[in-house]
């Protein structure tokens, strides 16, 4: 049975990397159109979201080594 951290945090790594996957996708099919700086802007985000994951990932192996120190 899943707590209720467990499964906001499966679901906050979910939706994240669907949001990667769609920015992704949007600035594939829209580059044409993208000046540098909204590039750029697009890349920033999808690599704030990439950073958000790595530090869910960072949180939960700290709590992780924490409680099996206890």
């Amino acid at each position: 049975m899943l707590t209720y951290q467990t499964f906001f945090q499966s679901e906050l790594e979910k939706a994240i990397k669907e949001e990667i996957e769609r920015r992704k996708d949007q600035l594939v099919t829209a580059s044409a159109t993208f000046d540098f700086a909204s590039y750029r802007h697009h890349v920033g985000i999808i690599d704030g979201l990439r950073a958000a994951l790595e530090l869910i990932e960072d949180t939960e192996r700290h709590i992780n080594s924490d409680g099996a120190s206890r």
